[in-house]
């Protein structure tokens, strides 16, 4: 089967075609959902929030993304050239560590710095006793303000930039930073006038994931006290129980996400980024003396803030209150998180699966739009996909019981609301985009040739992705549902909205907990939760690692 064989087929509907494009429909069911409440009259709710808070919303949302990307952007391009491009103590280390905040969630560095560094914390308290000092002799730093915020964001949101950039660093010719030293540039100017604006796109592309996902946070700006959109939708949800009003604020938040992507895509434009000659590395700028310690410190830095200091703070709190970890109510809150984690990473395992693959068969305009469609619900929060997703569900429920109370005199319930059908969709809508861009570099890698000799042999196209291809990318896949697991057991605002009714995960009872501010008691659950995020972020920088030594040789 040739390429021009592959072309044709993709003129014809096909079972793969158009299971691919009922797919994409139903998993943008609930961005097209919210979308849809724009057309609603605005109601008493809308006005109330547009007159007094929306302002409020709109400006705190810009505040945090402008200080998230001044910090991500600092502490990610600086981090990613010294282990790129610089020698210095430690750096070995420091270009897979420097990934490990990615395991710490916001919300729970969020925890673990307040119980730091409030009046009560051990930070505060040595400064008292060793100064003699009372509770208003000094200043000190409100950690649960906006800039609070902003700090807690950037410790664990950089390495998005950080590992973009570092892999364009690191694949960048050594013939123009060459050029660049004999022309008497230094490794600064080398870097500001060569290296940076060759890896622009990377480093945008990861700004832009660590705006969305600023954008997308609840636990941490709820409990700091900071009005954004995700907030006031929980608020306007649950508070005044009007569901129109918070899909239309939803909606306002999805058009913030939706004009990043277009900012993103427009600050490149016509932009081209060629690189040419050998793509050997060029040889590294030896940092020697105290600049070595200097830039050991300031990779060391952000390590320590986004992980090292809130694990260690977590590992103390869990030390002490060791006897809970082992209780019934703990055991059941690992299994809840576990079991949905597994299912829902297996779930979108296979509808990645299927979606990349049917791309694969049929490379038509059509397929590629359904499966960029299906892959949207990344950039979009978890609170928004909730609503869009309770909405459609709730009034399905209501016409079922409805018709069932009318004409067979009983009532149906709820069949789809607050069940964890309701929540395993909305993950599958979330992070299907994670997996389906694992599975699709995976498939990538194959030969179409081994394709045309399995259906040569009789093969039929999904025996020919269940014996060939997924032996094939054992560890492609194996990485796609670590990904997804270790995100499903992070996620907390589709959680909170769409989780039966008394069942909590580890995510849902750390927030709890620390909402009641029983941080120590939090900690357990939160340990938990990073714990299992390490296993995919060290796979991952092991898979960073050998890239590097490939581009070295």
């Amino acid at each position: 089967m040739t390429a021009a064989t592959f072309m044709r087929l993709a003129a014809r509907p096909s079972p793969w075609g158009l299971g691919v494009g009922a797919l994409a429909l139903v998993l943008a069911l609930p961005v097209l959902v919210v979308v849809a409440n724009l057309a609603e009259p605005a109601g008493e709710v809308w006005t109330h929030l547009a007159e007094t808070v929306l302002a409020d919303y709109v400006i705190n949302s810009l505040l945090l993304m402008a200080g998230v990307a001044a910090g991500t952007l600092s502490m990610g391009v600086t981090t990613a050239w010294l282990v790129a491009m610089c020698e210095f103590p430690g750096r070995r280390v420091f270009q897979w560590a420097l990934l490990l905040p990615m395991a710490m969630p916001a919300y729970i560095i969020a925890y673990t710095y307040t119980g730091l560094l409030d009046v009560a914390g051990p930070v505060q308290v040595l400064l008292r006793e060793g100064f003699g000092w009372s509770w208003g002799d000094y200043w000190f730093p409100e950690v649960r303000s906006l800039p609070g915020a902003v700090a807690m964001l950037s410790f664990v949101l950089y390495p998005y930039v950080y590992l973009l950039a570092r892999a364009a660093f690191l694949e960048q010719s050594a013939g123009a930073l060459e050029a660049a030293r004999t022309l008497g540039a230094g490794a600064w100017r080398g870097f500001f006038t060569v290296a940076l604006p060759l890896a622009r796109p990377a480093v945008i592309t990861g700004l832009s994931l660590a705006l969305m996902e600023t954008l997308a946070d609840y636990g941490t700006v709820q409990y700091f006290g900071v009005d954004t959109f995700t907030t006031g939708i929980f608020r306007t949800w649950f508070g005044f129980g009007d569901a129109t009003a918070a899909a239309q604020l939803a909606a306002v938040l999805l058009g913030f996400v939706f004009l990043l992507i277009l900012l993103e895509r427009w600050s490149r434009r016509q932009a081209r980024y060629h690189q040419g000659g050998a793509r050997r590395r060029a040889a590294p700028f030896r940092l020697r003396g105290a600049r070595g310690w200097i830039a050991a410190g300031a990779c060391f830095a952000p390590l320590a803030l986004g992980f090292l200091i809130p694990a260690a703070q977590l590992a103390a709190w869990a030390w002490q209150t060791g006897t809970a970890l082992l209780d019934a109510r703990f055991l059941e809150l690992m299994r809840n998180s576990l079991l949905l984690a597994v299912a829902a990473a297996l779930m979108v395992l296979l509808l990645a699966l299927v979606m990349a693959y049917g791309r694969r068969l049929r490379p038509s305009p059509l397929m590629h739009a359904a499966v960029n469609v299906a892959g949207l619900g990344y950039a979009v929060p978890g609170t928004v996909i909730a609503i869009g997703v309770m909405l459609p569900f709730a009034w399905l429920d209501n016409t079922v019981d409805g018709w069932a109370r009318a004409q067979l005199g009983l009532s149906t319930g709820l069949l789809l609301s607050g069940t964890l059908f309701a929540l395993l969709f909305a993950y599958a809508v979330r992070f299907l985009a994670v997996s389906l861009q694992t599975v699709e570099a995976g498939l990538g890698r194959i030969r179409l040739s081994m394709d045309d000799a399995a259906r040569s042999l009789g093969r039929r196209p999904w025996q020919v992705l269940r014996e060939i291809h997924a032996p094939l990318m054992g560890g492609t896949l194996l990485t796609a549902v670590l990904l997804v697991f270790v995100d499903v057991l992070k996620e907390l605002p589709a959680t909170l909205i769409l989780r039966p009714f008394n069942f909590n995960t580890l995510a849902v009872r750390t927030y709890e907990l620390a909402s009641d501010e029983r941080l120590a008691d939090a900690s357990g659950a939160a340990l938990a939760i990073v714990l299992a995020g390490i296993v995919p972020v060290v796979l991952l920088s092991r898979a960073i690692a050998r890239t590097g030594e490939r581009h070295a040789t």
